[in-house]
């Protein structure tokens, strides 16, 4: 494997040097995208947010600005990116509206029916059986809860679907393709989002 694939690989994964680069990268690189993402949240107001595949923790760090009455628990695989995350909200955490736990999305520890908000920034391509990984996050949403998926693909675009031969296991999926995940793990209403000029994509499931 090429140096430039071992790179794109660490997307998945972050471990070592080049996944530290990856993960800095990751916090600047997808600001853009989840600040588009999180403007599809109106009306929302929770109060426990859990912000799955959390890499950097730039993310978390947006939630709990945008939200300062509410506490984020974040959750990433990859050990490297809950160091890289808990560094960033170190502040949030030692005011105890912040935790960085590391974990596999199919198996969330997190308590059941305690959230009114998950979120998934350019995360859910690696995630393994998103009927078994999405029925895993509306467990531990309340009633009513919303859960907010942000890609940059919208499973249609050729720049994208070329990083699915280059990154194992990823798997770019479309608006349709989500919807139906969704509704087969216990989400009712589902609403996509397409940007108007680029290929990103968010869909907003409410359970």
């Amino acid at each position: 494997m090429g140096l430039l694939k071992k790179y794109f690989n660490q997307t998945r994964k972050p471990e070592g040097f080049l996944g530290k680069l990856m993960i800095s990268g990751m916090n600047g690189g997808h600001a853009k995208l989840a600040d588009w993402g999180m403007a599809c949240l109106k009306g929302i107001e929770p109060q426990r947010v859990a912000e799955l595949g959390c890499g950097g923790g730039r993310n978390a760090a947006e939630l709990l600005k945008r939200y300062p009455n509410a506490r984020v628990t974040a959750v990433d695989y990859s050990a490297l990116s809950v160091e890289k995350a808990t560094a960033y909200n170190a502040e949030a955490i030692a005011e105890g509206r912040c935790e960085v736990l590391q974990g596999d999305v199919s198996e969330l520890t997190l308590e059941s029916g305690a959230y009114d908000l998950a979120t998934a920034f350019e995360t859910v391509y690696f995630w393994p059986g998103l009927e078994k990984c999405f029925a895993e996050v509306a467990r531990v949403l309340k009633p009513g809860g919303a859960f907010l998926i942000c890609n940059e693909s919208d499973g249609t675009d050729a720049a994208s679907l070329k990083f699915e031969q280059i990154i194992e296991g990823m798997k770019c999926h479309t608006a349709e393709q989500l919807e139906a995940a969704l509704k087969s793990a216990g989400f009712t209403a589902v609403t996509a989002y397409h940007h108007p000029s680029k290929p990103w994509l968010a869909v907003l499931a409410k359970k």
